[in-house]
């Protein structure tokens, strides 16, 4: 069974653009992976240390047979295969990070995997994309999208890129 996805993916190191529109690509590369449509790309400040470069953000929205665990692990080998070093610390630099931000309305709590993202309710970078993709999503377990969106304390990120990457 095909399970709706969403996949956050953010840069701010070493061509942060480039790096996740080859994550885009290698995602629909993937095994058991369909790309179903893809956000505009965002700019937003780090969170933080805010001593380094701003993010470039999007989100994904897949469809795939893959078990939440199996699609963790494939995404894990995407930031590898982009030189991801994952001990730069909580919120540190990073060449590419792809999270598991929904997996239909499954709730996982695991100490490898939590779905929803535990973030996802207070990043700008993440809702508005979201609302790109599907305006009428319901979060599992927190509110509706617009909801969500309203209750913000951030400003809507800057969009850099409005052509779609869904080619």
């Amino acid at each position: 069974m095909q399970a709706c996805i969403y996949v956050g993916l953010g840069s701010n190191l070493d061509h942060p653009i480039q790096q996740v529109l080859t994550a885009i690509h290698q995602l629909k590369k993937t095994p058991n992976i369909h790309v179903d449509s893809v956000s505009n790309l965002y700019k937003t400040p780090p969170m933080g240390p805010q001593d380094q470069p701003d993010y470039i953000n999007a989100v994904v929205k897949l469809s795939s047979s893959l078990s939440p665990h199996k699609l963790l692990s494939a995404l894990q080998k995407i930031e590898s295969k982009q030189n991801r070093i994952r001990n730069t610390g909580h919120w540190g630099p990073r060449t590419l990070d792809l999270d598991l931000l929904l997996y239909g309305s499954e709730i996982i709590n695991t100490p490898e995997l939590i779905v929803p993202h535990p973030g996802i309710a207070l990043r700008a970078f993440v809702l508005y994309p979201l609302y790109e993709l599907d305006n009428d999503l319901e979060i599992p377990n927190l509110a509706h999208l617009c909801d969500l969106i309203d209750q913000l304390k951030e400003p809507k990120p800057d969009i850099i890129d409005s052509e779609p990457r869904n080619e």
